[in-house]
């Protein structure tokens, strides 16, 4: 089995990897970082969203030795237990969050439009969401707690 060296979450990984092993796989089941959930496992509802190198990826489609030398960042990476990151805490205040299988995708993905963003507009709030769905929200309270993220200068 290949070696591979990546950084999660400001943290060093060593570990060994079957060519078939999935990044959302190593990440939930080998590195118990469960934050990062499986909806679909087609790339196509954005539970599984990471960064990876800064990028938004989905990590059920990413193979985890595609992960070698790279930085990912998970849910677990955002905020801390002592302080929310302000993504995260505008979605508590605004109700963004229901059952909330989709909401580590959804935060990691405000986060990055955020950062290449920090007043978006609603069409790119919009667009950069696009990729995530969520079956309990109707998306209105996601919007609104993004654009109050954006007014706290996150």
């Amino acid at each position: 089995m290949p070696l591979i060296s990546v950084k999660i979450n400001n943290r060093e990984y060593s570990v060994e990897v079957e060519n078939h092993t999935r990044l959302i796989d190593l990440l939930r089941e080998r590195l118990r970082l469960t934050g990062t959930k499986e909806g679909c496992g087609e790339g196509e509802c954005g539970a599984c969203t990471v960064l990876m190198d800064g990028k938004i990826v989905n990590s059920c489609l990413v193979m985890a030795i595609q992960s070698q030398g790279k930085e990912i960042i998970t849910i677990e990476g955002i905020g801390s237990e002592r302080e929310l990151h302000p993504v995260q805490q505008a979605f508590l205040e605004e109700g963004a969050v229901q059952c909330g299988y989709c909401t580590p995708g959804m935060v990691i993905s405000a986060v990055d439009l955020l950062r290449k963003y920090p007043n978006p507009t609603k069409q790119e709030i919009k667009r950069h969401l696009a990729g995530n769905l969520c079956r309990c929200t109707g998306y209105d309270k996601i919007m609104k707690a993004v654009q109050k993220a954006s007014q706290r200068g996150e």
